[in-house]
Formats: C-alpha cells, sequence, structure tokens
C-alpha cells in the first residue's frame, strides 16, 4: 500500500493550534466484525454494553471480560455491513478474537477481524468531509465502502474498504500526518487504550468504561457480570485510569514504567497505556492507578528519573451519580 507512505508525523508543540482538516490512516487500530442471525444475542451475552439498545446511528464503548472480570478488550461498538464492529487497538486482537469466539459454534454468527482500512479525520472541518461522504446526520453514518463513526466534534473514524481509503485521502485537501495525532487526542479525551501487555489485568471500571457510559448495569448477564457489578455496589474497585503530564526530555519507551513517590522514596505505579511527546518536550500519558491518590502525588518516568509528572484534569467525571 504505497499510498501509506504519503502520511508523516506532525511535529507539534505543546502550545501549537491542531490542524483544521487532518487524515491518518490508523495502522495499530483493527475491528472485529460479527454478522450473522444471532450476533446481537450473542454479543449481548458477552460484553458490558448493552447491545440491543444500540441504535443503528449511534456508537457505545464496551468491554469484554473474562469470567473474573478483567477485561480482554475496550473497544467502540457501532453498526457496520450488516452487522456489528467493535473497533479496538490491533495488539489486542488475537487473544480477544480468540476469546470471543469462544461459544460462537452455539450459535449461528460468524465472528472474523476485518480487513478494511481504518481512516481518522481530525480537526475543525472533519465533519464538513463526511458530510461530502453521506447525507445522513447521525454519528454513525453508512459511506460508500463502510462506515463513519463520529468520536467528538473534532474527529471521525472511518472504517472502509482499501479502494475507498485511497479515493478518500486522494480526493481531500486534509493535512495527511501519521496516527500519532488521533492518540494525543485520545489521550486529552481520556479515552483506553488497552495493550497486550495489560489484557486480562483490569477490571472495567479501572480503565473507566463505566464513565464513558460503556457499562450497562440493567442489560441482564454477561460474561464477567458478578465482578463488575460488585465493584459498582460494594466500592471493590480501587484504581482508575487518569491523564498525567510531564516532561520527557529523550523517546518514551511503550509500556513505560511510571513510578509515585511515597516519602523520601520511589516505587512502582504501573505502565503507561499511551504517550505522546510534543517537539518541546512536554508530555501526556494515559495510566491505570490507585484511585485514592492525592492530586499532588509527585510521578516520574522510572528511566527518565529527572522527569516530573502530574495529574492532568480527565474531561469527564468519575463520580458515580446513580
Amino acid at each position: 500500500m504505497d499510498w501509506h507512505n504519503d502520511f508523516a508525523p506532525l511535529q507539534l508543540a505543546s502550545n501549537d493550534v491542531l490542524p483544521q482538516l487532518a487524515i491518518a490512516p490508523l495502522n495499530s487500530w483493527a475491528a472485529i466484525t460479527m454478522v450473522g442471525e444471532d450476533k446481537k444475542s450473542y454479543l449481548q451475552g458477552q460484553v458490558t454494553c448493552d447491545v440491543v439498545k444500540l441504535e443503528p446511528h449511534l456508537s457505545t464503548f464496551g468491554a469484554h471480560c473474562d469470567a473474573k472480570g478483567k477485561v480482554w478488550s475496550v473497544f467502540r461498538l457501532f453498526h457496520h455491513n450488516g452487522g456489528y464492529a467493535m473497533f479496538q487497538p490491533s495488539a489486542v486482537i488475537e487473544k480477544e478474537l480468540a476469546e470471543i469466539k469462544k461459544y460462537a459454534v452455539f450459535s449461528k454468527v460468524d465472528i472474523k477481524q476485518a480487513d478494511e482500512i481504518a481512516l481518522g479525520v481530525m480537526g475543525e472541518k472533519a465533519t464538513e468531509l463526511v458530510d461530502t461522504l453521506s447525507t445522513l446526520s447521525g454519528d454513525v453514518r453508512p459511506i460508500d465502502g463502510g462506515t463513519a463513526v463520529k468520536i467528538d466534534h473534532q474527529r471521525w473514524l472511518l472504517l472502509v474498504t482499501q479502494e475507498a481509503a485511497q479515493h478518500i485521502v486522494a480526493s481531500s485537501q486534509a493535512d495527511k500526518v501519521d496516527e500519532t495525532l488521533w492518540t494525543l487526542l485520545d489521550i486529552q479525551a481520556g479515552l483506553p487504550i488497552l495493550t497486550a501487555e495489560q489484557q486480562n489485568e483490569h477490571i472495567p471500571q479501572a480503565l473507566n468504561v463505566q464513565a464513558l457510559a460503556g457499562i450497562s448495569f440493567t442489560k441482564g448477564c454477561y460474561t464477567g457480570q458478578e465482578t463488575v457489578a460488585r465493584a459498582k455496589y460494594r466500592g471493590i474497585n480501587k484504581r482508575a485510569l487518569f491523564i498525567i503530564k510531564g516532561e520527557a526530555q529523550q523517546e518514551i519507551a511503550a509500556n513505560a514504567e511510571l513510578e509515585r513517590a511515597v516519602g523520601e522514596n520511589w516505587r512502582s505505579a504501573g505502565q503507561l497505556l499511551a504517550h505522546y511527546r510534543y517537539s518541546d518536550n512536554h508530555a501526556l500519558a494515559l495510566v491505570v492507578l490507585p484511585n485514592n491518590l492525592e492530586e499532588d502525588t509527585q510521578l516520574r518516568l522510572k528511566d527518565q528519573t529527572q522527569s516530573q509528572w502530574t495529574f492532568a484534569s480527565l474531561p469527564y467525571s468519575l463520580e458515580d451519580n446513580d
């Protein structure tokens, strides 16, 4: 796919304004698709979100857990090509696909990894571009070659065939950037990005899935439900996903280890789920931490001990109001 070579990292300082319109191939993301007569009932019994109530023009977050409530995958679910698509980091797909298919032999459902291209459309003119691809007005829209899904006011996901992707890129006046800009916007939005290293480590609430309306507590049984319910009604969850900000004088390694100050000592706090380093060495990251840490807790990267990191504000509340 030579056309992928047209995309380059955006050199962005922490105080720079984002492009009005940018497009990127989301190479580290993929989708699991599900079609067949029993697709809705099968998926309803597997995941935390309410599949039955998902309208065709909307998307939802959700998680798929093991029997103990530990998360195999956090995904965005939407209607796609007569079935469903579960959009998630490609690094978790292999294990997740095996787990989500485990009981499919008993149902009329076909589950596989999609071979389509994921494009991220970003910027204040993102919706204008999508409007040229569809006459519909919903947050999920069928388009030629696939589906357009609204992420927020400045972002759309396009899950389309390679031919459609090439046409959209060629006909667009958008800046062609790589997917690190999409990662930055995910971090700023506090959206969980699960890594293969942290599969089967956290319950959904530790990844803020409930705060993103990705857990239904009224839908009935699904795999891992007992643990997820106890975390809500008995308060057993002690962790949450946080945005942190700091400085990094050198590149940040994937799965970098974070430490927190305990008195005069430093203790391991967890591995970063995702990070973005600006050209002026400021940085943002996502990490799962104990949810009772003080806001002024000192943080640092284990392999950059001179770095200083602090908590940044989440754009949503972690308070349980229902």
